[in-house]
């Protein structure tokens, strides 16, 4: 096999098994045992331990020392850190992009919010939380890029990656509701609304406050489901 072939492989892996884990199929504390990854995505050694290697920089796994890998816990004090570190970033990179954006930020901002707002007829209501969580993460995505900044950008993602699995929890809260999917719709628009108006003070003030919006939810989905 050649290498792009074994780095496909391994980038597969990747992917398959951090869908895995955020999505719960495997529970936090759960030991990955080779044999069990080998058999659910038909994969060798090697392209798994590079896929685990990867999660582990991304603390969604632990390595456990000559003795495999597990699943990273999860804690509400974690919960508590990693959402409260995002929203101060967050904040932080819409005041940037605030002075920094043009005119083709401001329409890429809108067009993610129409797009968002219009999530279309789905097939499924895993293709509806795929979907609306997709053209979400767009948007945010347009927002945070008007603070042409890579580094920051960069640590952004890095969060993001990993408080995907308390987000997952909050997700499959939030858009099955329609109550709920309103509300953030309203949400959305508010911030738009400031965004464009180029109040960077209080649309940064606005930012952390939706951030920061889940948790009290997460931590009743954790607590029910005794994950922590």
């Amino acid at each position: 096999m050649d290498t792009s072939s074994k780095q496909n492989l391994g980038v597969s892996a990747y992917h398959w098994l951090k869908r895995d884990i955020i999505r719960g199929v495997f529970s936090p504390g759960e030991k990955l045992l080779m044999s069990g990854l080998k058999d659910r995505y038909g994969l060798g050694i090697g392209p798994l331990r590079e896929a685990l290697s990867q999660l582990v920089a991304e603390s969604l796994v632990v390595a456990i020392s000559q003795r495999g890998y597990r699943v990273a816990p999860m804690s509400l004090s974690e919960l508590a850190d990693l959402y409260d570190a995002r929203a101060q970033l967050e904040g932080l990179i819409l005041e940037l992009a605030i002075q920094r954006g043009g005119d083709d930020w401001e329409a890429d901002i809108l067009a993610k919010a129409h797009t968002l707002a219009k999530v279309t007829e789905v097939n499924s209501s895993e293709e509806l939380l795929d979907v609306w969580d997709t053209r979400h993460k767009a948007f945010h995505t347009a927002i945070a890029a008007g603070c042409n900044s890579p580094h920051l950008l960069k640590v952004r993602e890095s969060l993001f990656d990993q408080v995907e699995r308390y987000r997952h929890l909050w997700l499959r809260e939030t858009v099955f509701s329609a109550e709920a999917l309103e509300r953030k719709r309203r949400e959305h628009a508010a911030l738009v609304e400031v965004i464009l108006s180029r109040d960077a003070k209080r649309a940064a003030g606005m930012m952390r406050e939706h951030l920061m919006t889940p948790v009290p939810i997460i931590t009743e989905v954790m607590r029910r489901r005794e994950l922590a």
